[in-house]
């Protein structure tokens, strides 16, 4: 566990381990819940297809591609225990494939067109 008020900047970073040194890595999904069982109801976007959900959100530079670094700001979901469980997923690519995932960046989902 981790404490921090309400509304501070909670930091965080990932890494990966490996000795390849042509791979990165990409935020591609990062969701909290009130629970460490549930994450698909009651949760609360911070990232979702590589798109910002939360305004507090901000990533930080890092000199190494297999470290990614980014912050956002604490908050408590409302009539529920103080507790704020994050998951998050990350993409590893090739670091020049701009075909890859990680290249792609926010992948907003179109919306279908109502037929009359």
């Amino acid at each position: 566990p981790y404490r921090v008020g309400i509304n501070q900047n909670l930091f965080l970073e990932a890494s990966l381990h490996s000795s390849d040194p042509s791979l990165e890595l990409f935020l591609d999904t990062c969701v909290a819940s009130p629970t460490p069982e549930n994450f698909t109801t009651k949760t609360y976007p911070i990232i979702k297809n590589g798109c910002v959900k939360d305004p507090t959100y901000a990533t930080y530079y890092s000199p190494l591609r297999h470290i990614l670094r980014f912050k956002f700001n604490a908050f408590q979901f409302i009539q529920s225990n103080p507790e704020v469980y994050l998951q998050c997923e990350l993409v590893v690519c090739r670091a020049y494939d701009y075909s890859s995932r990680c290249h792609q960046g926010c992948l907003q989902r179109s919306k279908r067109e109502a037929s009359s």
